[in-house]
């Protein structure tokens, strides 16, 4: 008895076989079936297109970690930033995209279909011409045939100065998901090239994102780069308006003084022309000395700007990249074909451990 119970139990494939065969016209009538259903299904989701542009930013790497870093990059491995006085290193750059408030200042972009049909903003295409498939649809008018409350409702304007990207109403908080999802930044750890990668349902308004996004992208990095430089050149900007106002004051005071004073030859008005005229030199140097501070922060900040390289624009793609109709209509078939041989083959099966579970 142990002995049976030992033996590995054989699965007749001649069993297996007849049993498919002999419900063969359950396939030949879900097959055709599947096929329409699942074409209907896949048909009913909007196409969608992709395209991409890569960027390679300026770095500013100190020297002294620049031969360690560059033999640490061939692993992958990323020493060079870390070394810099940067906040936000660029493997950073994509976490961008989950702050409300970058992704709030691409509202505002313009996109214009290829067609023509739809002229308007990132927002406003996002919530008022963006395609679902009917049972989403279906879903979203059953909701608002619920009361609203005053969270679900959206912005009408972008330009609204009262709107609080880090306090949201449903609406937009959805619209908000929608561009983080069709918005892709990546950056490779070896050669900080970054990739900005856009979906979007027309094609030319996904290559007009692309570049949207690039050039926002690149405003930040350089408004973050640039930030104490520019505040620099504003502080000693005003320093040396400041000081040149006060040398024309004194200047002026000076040659009335000197023009008044011509003719007199006591010593008391003589006195008091040199203090004037020192006090005018003393004015001049500070104004002078603030100009020179003003013109090197001035060098500084262009020379904190950073410089672009496009290594790739944006193309508006040709051929749309999802759905994949047909993978997911032959997907469907072979699940359904999976799914009727399983249970042919659990016909067979279940005999058989009937049986065994009788002899014990």
């Amino acid at each position: 008895m142990n002995n049976e119970q030992n033996k590995e139990e054989v699965i007749d494939l001649r069993e297996v076989w007849a049993s498919i065969v002999k419900r063969k016209k359950w396939f030949f009538i879900a097959w055709p079936i599947t096929f329409v259903v699942s074409a209907l299904i896949i048909v009913c989701v909007p196409r969608t297109y992709t395209t991409s542009t890569v960027l390679a930013p300026e770095m500013n790497i100190p020297t002294s970690g620049g031969t360690l870093g560059a033999l640490a990059s061939n692993f992958g491995i990323d020493l060079g930033d870390r070394n810099s006085t940067d906040a936000i290193y660029p493997s950073l750059y994509p976490d961008l995209m989950d702050d409300n408030g970058f992704v709030y200042n691409l509202f505002d972009i313009r996109v214009k279909s290829a067609d023509g049909a739809i002229d308007t903003t990132l927002y406003a295409y996002k919530r008022y011409f963006t395609q679902y498939p009917w049972w989403t649809v279906a879903v979203a008018k059953l909701k608002n045939l619920l009361p609203k409350t005053s969270d679900e409702q959206g912005t009408k304007g972008v330009a609204n100065e009262a709107f609080n990207p880090y306090q949201l109403s449903k609406n937009d908080d959805a619209i908000m998901g929608a561009i983080r999802k069709s918005i892709a930044i990546s950056v490779d750890k070896k050669n900080d090239v970054i990739t900005i990668s856009t979906e979007a349902q027309d094609p030319l308004i996904c290559k007009t994102i692309a570049d949207s996004v690039r050039q926002r992208l690149q405003e930040f990095i350089t408004a973050y780069r640039t930030k104490k430089a520019r505040n620099d050149v504003e502080y000693y900007a005003k320093l040396t308006a400041d000081a040149k106002v006060d040398y024309e004051r004194v200047r002026q005071t000076y040659g009335a003084y000197a023009d008044a004073n011509m003719d007199v030859i006591l010593q008391s008005y003589k006195s008091k022309t040199e203090d004037l005229e020192n006090d005018m030199q003393l004015k001049y140097n500070t104004y002078t000395s603030l100009q020179a501070q003003l013109q090197a922060a001035r060098a500084k900040l262009r020379e904190n700007t950073p410089a672009f390289t496009l290594l790739k624009g944006a193309a508006v793609p040709v051929k749309a990249t999802g759905p994949k109709r047909m993978f997911f209509v032959i997907g469907m078939l072979f699940l359904i074909t999976f799914a009727l041989i399983c249970f042919c083959t659990k016909e067979v099966l279940l005999p058989k451990k009937t049986k065994q579970t009788d002899k014990e």
